[in-house]
């Protein structure tokens, strides 16, 4: 009998209430301990990827996250992914009108004295007692009371929430309102500093770091949002004869319906009735639409270029392609480099020891005979001089100064979890359409070929000059919107040469297009269409006619071939054009100990002939690759112990880019692939990619800087605080001075 539990189903859930690395680690901790049980969770994307057995329920998975102190929902839809609100900035914005004259006042002891003799003559004006102490003091306390009790509630409650499993919030609500708890005692008392300013302080560094934070997280959530935006809602099903309107989530496996010319096929399904050109650039990359007649494949979500089809559907919902191209961004971005989980570990043990520290540091004064005021100052030292801010800059400040100078060289950072591995990459896996070409169907060779039409007879030798032959071309070409006709159409446009009058006008999908064309004196049958085509409808081609074309499809371009009254006269060669840097930076690749490899939905001869002009090595050439199959050599590579970098720009892109240890993506390209990618090139140029390892690379030693100085700070800051060689204030000074060492650190990437 087979043993249901060794079947491992995957689950995505939505976690709420993480704050920092611990809180993964808890919460991972937790999911693994349960039996059959494997969870990564995703801090970025607010994301647990649950392997469990398929009779477990998913809401024991749930139960067992709250448990831990954590909310969770089961994510039936990618679209469910979190996104942050503005929450975060409107508490950034108070917190700071809050906290910046609470500084000011603080760091300006003449200011302390100019407000206390003002308030104590407005008192006596009004014949009231005077504060126990000092009136400044009264005011900076009250100036931080938003901050530290309103403002700063959230970050309470987690840590309330999280007690079981001490965070960052622990220290951040036990260091603040120590601080600030104490701060009231003194200034009533007299017995003691007042460290109000440094619990307002706290809280409004840790706000902005998290602002910053949600904003980040908020933009890579788009990716996944993205490719489902690209499924039909509502699909034209026939029902009885009847064309009947539904929403996509009735259609059925065996249900017949219809694509108009310019939709989008609504599902995975085979061709019963018409003929068309469909686009399927977005999951092959080709970048030539496939021409489908009865019994051929399509793919859901391509573009239905010029004709009606009626589809049977062969799969729906989660089985089509594009959802199968979803889940393996999810699934990829689940995964973890291994210093991100060396990073969770150190954050897991770091909080509880601080926390332990300043609890040991309390007793240990307190019961060395020295005074309650002593020993709550050395344990509120403690927590001040180890709170976060250092740590939690170290990345956002880094990679805004970055963002600024990378966007001055058209790179935007997207992802600063994999900037580790831009100096460790050795293989690079790149796309053809728009990545190594311009991605767009341009005329790259024209032959006219006068003696060809000797045969035509002597009447047509004035007109067979190549303004009446383009002429006749464009009359034809102009009359369809098939991607190379469209390319002829446009290229002859541009040199002033007008379309004349064309009657008998046909088009045969897969052929080409003809038609009777008035040129004045004569009007000749002109038929524009593939060599195959236009072969079986005319004489034998001249001998330089079949050169040309055998010269461009050998370097890999689709060849039109005009005929007038079935003797060919003309050759046009279209493809994608090779970017101008490519050669270089293939060059450039290599001198850097990256070896390229083009991975391409696009035929065998296209790609080995581009490979071929920008110096890629034909046995580094994957021709025909659906996406899985991108993905598949980015595995195979990384098992062969590469660190593999994917650069790509289109849908069919995005699961390998997801994949890839380091990813980029052409900002020409599609939102998906851009959202996905860690890096993104904004302008069209392939070096960029050379720009941007290298500002990836100093960005990278930056943040490790700054990470080496924000350890090493508490390291040494922590012991001397326990030894009650610093006060609270001096603390909060070295806590500021370290958060500038990271600011000032962080612009030396400019």
């Amino acid at each position: 009998m087979e043993n249901k539990s060794s079947a491992l189903e995957p689950l995505t859930l939505s976690i709420e209430g993480m704050t920092c690395s611990a809180c993964v680690s808890a919460i991972e901790r937790t999911l693994n301990a349960i039996p059959g049980v494997s969870a990564t969770v995703n801090f970025a994307t607010e994301t647990a990827h649950v392997l469990a057995p398929a009779e477990m329920n998913s809401k024991d998975l749930i139960a067992a996250v709250k448990s831990a102190g954590y909310s969770a929902r089961e994510m039936s839809d990618s679209s469910q992914v979190a996104l942050h609100s503005k929450k975060s900035a409107w508490a950034l914005f108070f917190s700071a009108i809050f906290t910046a004259p609470v500084l000011a006042i603080s760091m300006k002891m003449n200011w302390h004295h100019s407000i206390d003799v003002w308030i104590l003559n407005q008192l006596d004006n009004l014949n009231l007692a005077h504060p126990l102490y000092s009136a400044s003091s009264w005011l900076v306390i009250g100036l931080s009371a938003p901050v530290v009790l309103i403002i700063a509630l959230p970050i309470h409650r987690a840590a309330v929430r999280n007690i079981a499993h001490p965070t960052m919030d622990t220290l951040i609500t036990l260091g603040s309102l120590s601080a600030f708890g104490w701060s009231i005692y003194a200034n009533s008392t007299g017995n003691g500093d007042v460290y109000a300013e440094v619990s307002a302080a706290v809280i409004t560094f840790v706000i902005a770091g998290r602002f910053l934070e949600s904003r980040a997280k908020k933009r890579a959530s788009s990716a996944l949002s993205t490719l489902l935006a690209l499924g039909a809602k509502e699909v034209s099903v026939l029902r009885n004869g009847e064309t009947v309107l539904i929403p996509i989530s009735h259609l059925e496996v065996g249900d017949e319906f219809i694509a108009k010319p310019g939709e989008r096929i609504a599902t995975d399904g085979v061709v019963i009735s018409g003929v068309s050109a469909v686009d399927n650039s977005m999951l092959t990359g080709e970048s030539m639409p496939i021409d489908v007649t009865v019994g051929s494949l399509v793919i859901g979500s391509s573009l239905n270029r010029n004709g009606r089809l009626v589809i049977r559907a062969t799969r729906i919902g989660s089985d089509t392609e594009l959802a199968r191209i979803t889940a393996m961004v999810v699934s990829a971005q689940g995964t973890k480099a291994p210093i991100q989980r060396l990073a969770d570990r150190i954050a897991s043990v770091f909080v509880p020891i601080v926390t332990l520290l300043a609890i040991g540091t309390f007793f240990a004064w307190r019961y060395t005979d020295h005074s309650l005021t002593q020993s709550i100052s050395s344990a509120i030292t403690v927590l001040v001089i180890a709170c976060p801010c250092a740590l939690g800059l170290a990345t956002p400040v880094a990679l805004l100064v970055a963002s600024g100078r990378g966007a001055q060289r058209g790179i935007v950072i997207r992802q600063p979890r994999v900037l580790e591995l831009a100096g460790k990459v050795d293989a690079v896996v790149l796309d053809k359409t728009g990545t190594l070409t311009d991605g767009t169907m341009s005329l790259q060779d024209c032959i006219v070929v006068v003696e060809a039409g000797a045969p035509l007879g002597s009447k047509y030798s004035d007109l067979l000059r190549d303004p009446i032959v383009l002429s006749s071309a464009l009359s034809i070409e102009s009359q369809t919107d098939h991607p190379v006709a469209s390319a002829v159409a446009s290229y002859i446009s541009s040199q002033g040469i007008k379309p004349t009058t064309v009657t008998e006008f046909s088009v045969t999908p897969g052929a080409g297009a003809a038609g009777r064309v008035n040129l004045g004196i004569i009007s000749p049958v002109v038929l524009v269409g593939s060599p195959m085509a236009v072969a079986h409808s005319s004489t034998p081609f001249h001998p330089r006619i079949a050169e040309a074309i055998s010269n461009s499809q050998n370097s890999g371009h689709t060849v039109a071939v005009l005929a007038w009254d079935g003797v060919a006269i003309a050759v046009f060669a279209v493809g994608d054009r090779i970017k101008s840097d490519a050669q270089q930076t293939i060059r450039e690749f290599k001198e850097r100990g990256i070896d390229p490899w083009l991975v391409s939905g696009d035929g065998v001869e296209v790609c080995l002939a581009v490979a071929n002009q920008v110096g890629i090595a034909p046995d580094h050439v994957v021709a025909g690759a659906l996406p899985q199959d991108k993905v598949n050599h980015v595995k195979l590579l990384q098992g062969q112990g590469h660190k593999v970098l994917m650069v790509g720009d289109g849908i069919n892109d995005a699961a390998g880019l997801a994949t890839a240890d380091l990813s980029i993506a052409m900002g020409t390209g599609t939102d998906t692939a851009i959202a996905t990618a860690d890096l993104t090139l904004m302008k069209p140029n392939l070096h960029g990619v050379i720009d941007a390892l290298s500002l990836s690379s100093k960005t990278l030693r930056v943040i490790r800087g700054n990470l080496a100085w924000a350890f090493a700070y508490n390291v040494v800051g922590l012991p001397i605080a326990a030894l009650g060689l610093l006060s609270p204030m001096y603390a909060a000074g070295a806590m500021a001075l370290s958060s500038l060492f990271v600011v000032t650190n962080s612009l030396r990437i400019k």
